[in-house]
């Protein structure tokens, strides 16, 4: 796991300019803390910082297909889970390898395949490979979206980084926001291609982009695609345990100290339990792994639900962790490092956008932080109420009849902070016209009934928009510190499976994640089997909200700040007792908290 970084322009001597290619590339050093380096031709300059994780001596980069004179040149972040059966065939195929990396694979199943190479990898991955011979740029992500991959055009070619914040390096690069770009940030559509800075774009997942001298090209190599399913229930679930069992086992390879997140819910205590049974059968049977989990003091006393959460999660968790034998650690935070400054000031840095969920950003920040000092890779449970029907959504008939993105009848403007109307945004407008573009991708199933195709559509607006938001959250916040998260429900094979299962059969018990639980009946207790679901815990402590109004009120003592914010919208949140803060509304206080340390870092040109 890593950070890449570089340019090709086919109208400048990327030589020249050493000093830009080393600033952009030094700028992801939280990505990578072990290594950096960086490759200049003549019409390309590629930059890398590096998280070592398999084979920590020989995964240098860039890494080119020769020591001397290259003809292609790689900068890759991520791990590609086959790589030892690739190496088996491409020896077989005549090439030889120096390393017993996974980079050193993605570079020899370029020179064999070419652009067709993502077709073979399985794993999660973002890469860069200059053709020296052809004299062409080739970007590549993986087929959900795990790795993150932005571009942007310059003079003659174009620039690519894994954050923004490394583009704005480049001399004709600026962090410039326009109206598209709040709408975008605001909507919380999740939109695939355009992001909140202008002129910056992320290549969509499952796509591949190629720059040559006849321009830019882009193209999508993976997505979701209906098929019928032709299994009968209980096949269904046995396949569905082969898949996620598969997914887990390929994802435990590391040369560096690993561990699991321990939520306590279905999806991470399957995921654990599978990754320890694999652990004890490949070192024996007291081999134990860490996992962990994030709780807040005074949360057992304080807890109250809300639209998201139902319980409090340690207990299920510390029980989880017993029943399968882990070495189990909760790290418990206070209201004064979830408000601390400097914390809520990295993960801003870290998200390169005014967007995100307050205190549960700090936690994940700081839990992260928590892991580090033991573990380099995590693995985790992201996906599995996606690919599983897990969400409210999928079984709300009020969301099922509605005609916009089902999470906002959930989040919902309550949970946005509120622009200035002033700006004249029209973000309904957006959504309604967004919404139209999303559901035009859909894909449909011949024979399919109309309650089947609103449930594949659900699942696909899932998948494709809502999870997004999650798997940026999480790279972002593990990355800068230096940690490689894993999410092995996002293997491709076990969403496009799972996509083709009927909804009659995926809620074939009348609740949520019915083949899921069904598949990890034996490897959790029946209390986290039949827990009804439960979204990432947020703090309940009054003080906490009470520092939060405090930090609200200074953010809107900011100018830029008061004129993007919409102040008669805000001040109630302001007014009400600490103890009587709703979710939704504490949530719009996280948001001008945040757009405040937003404005102050990236200094963004507003073109409003």
């Amino acid at each position: 796991m890593c950070g890449i970084t570089g340019w090709a322009s086919f109208h400048h001597d990327a030589r020249t300019q050493a000093p830009v290619i080393e600033a952009m590339t030094a700028e992801l050093s939280p990505r990578g803390p072990d290594a950096g380096g960086v490759w200049l031709g003549e019409r390309a300059a590629i930059g890398h910082r590096r998280l070592a994780v398999i084979d920590l001596e020989g995964g240098t980069q860039p890494m080119t297909d020769r020591p001397h004179a290259p003809t292609a040149v790689l900068s890759y972040s991520g791990e590609i889970y086959n790589h030892h059966e690739l190496r088996t065939e491409l020896r077989g195929r005549g090439h030889r390898f120096r390393t017993r990396s996974d980079t050193e694979v993605v570079l020899r199943v370029y020179e064999e395949w070419g652009d067709a190479l993502a077709d073979h990898l399985d794993g999660m991955f973002a890469f860069a490979v200059w053709d020296e011979h052809a004299q062409r740029l080739l970007l590549v992500r993986d087929r959900l979206g795990v790795k993150p991959l932005f571009w942007a055009a310059v003079d003659g070619g174009l620039a690519f980084a894994s954050e923004p914040k490394a583009l704005f390096h480049h001399p004709e690069l600026r962090p410039r926001v326009d109206a598209d770009g709040l709408r975008e940030a605001y909507s919380l559509l999740f939109n695939t291609g355009p992001t909140v800075w202008s002129g910056v774009r992320e290549v969509e997942p499952g796509g591949l982009l190629v720059l040559d001298r006849d321009g830019t090209r882009e193209r999508r190599y993976w997505q979701l695609e209906a098929g019928a399913h032709e299994d009968d229930r209980d096949t269904t679930v046995e396949r569905i345990g082969e898949l996620v069992g598969a997914a887990a086992r390929g994802q435990l390879e590391s040369d560096v100290p690993l561990c699991s997140l321990l939520s306590g819910g279905i999806d991470s205590t399957v995921l654990t339990a599978l990754l320890a049974d694999e652990l004890r059968l490949r070192e024996g049977p007291d081999a134990r792994i860490r996992s962990y989990a994030v709780d807040y003091s005074d949360q057992a006393e304080r807890f109250t639900g809300d639209v998201l959460r139902t319980g409090h999660d340690t207990p299920y968790a510390v029980e989880a962790g017993a029943f399968i034998g882990t070495d189990h650690s909760t790290v418990v935070l206070d209201p004064r490092a979830l408000l601390d400054p400097e914390h809520r000031r990295a993960v801003v840095v870290a998200r390169d956008s005014p967007i995100g969920v307050g205190d549960m950003d700090t936690s994940l920040y700081l839990l992260f932080g928590e892991i580090r000092r033991h573990s380099t890779v995590a693995l985790s449970g992201e996906a599995a109420d996606e690919v599983f029907g897990g969400y409210p959504w999928f079984h709300d008939p009020r969301a099922l009849a509605a005609g916009t993105f089902p999470w906002l009848l959930v989040t919902g403007d309550e949970a946005a902070m509120p622009l200035n109307p002033e700006l004249d945004l029209r973000i309904g407008e957006f959504r309604d016209d967004t919404y139209r573009t999303a559901l035009a991708a859909v894909p449909h199933l011949d024979g399919e009934s109309p309650a089947e195709h609103r449930q594949r559509e659900m699942q696909h607006l899932s998948l494709t928009r809502w999870l997004r938001q999650l798997l940026h959250r999480k790279d972002r916040l593990s990355m800068t510190r230096g940690l490689e998260v894993r999410v092995p429900y996002c293997d491709h094979r076990l969403v496009q499976y799972a996509f083709d299962v009927p909804w009659a059969m995926k809620s074939f018990d009348g609740r949520e994640k019915s083949l899921l639980r069904a598949a990890g009946a034996g490897l959790a207790p029946d209390s986290v089997l039949q827990r009804p679901k439960n979204h990432y815990p947020a703090t309940h402590h009054p003080d906490y909200n009470r520092g939060l109004q405090d930090l609200a009120r200074d953010a809107l003592s900011v100018e830029q700040v008061r004129a993007l914010a919409d102040e008669t919208r805000i001040k109630p949140c302001l007014d009400t007792p600490p103890e009587h803060l709703q979710w939704g509304h504490r949530l719009r206080l996280e948001r001008v908290v945040d757009l405040a340390l937003w404005l102050d870092h990236h200094r963004p040109e507003l073109a409003l």
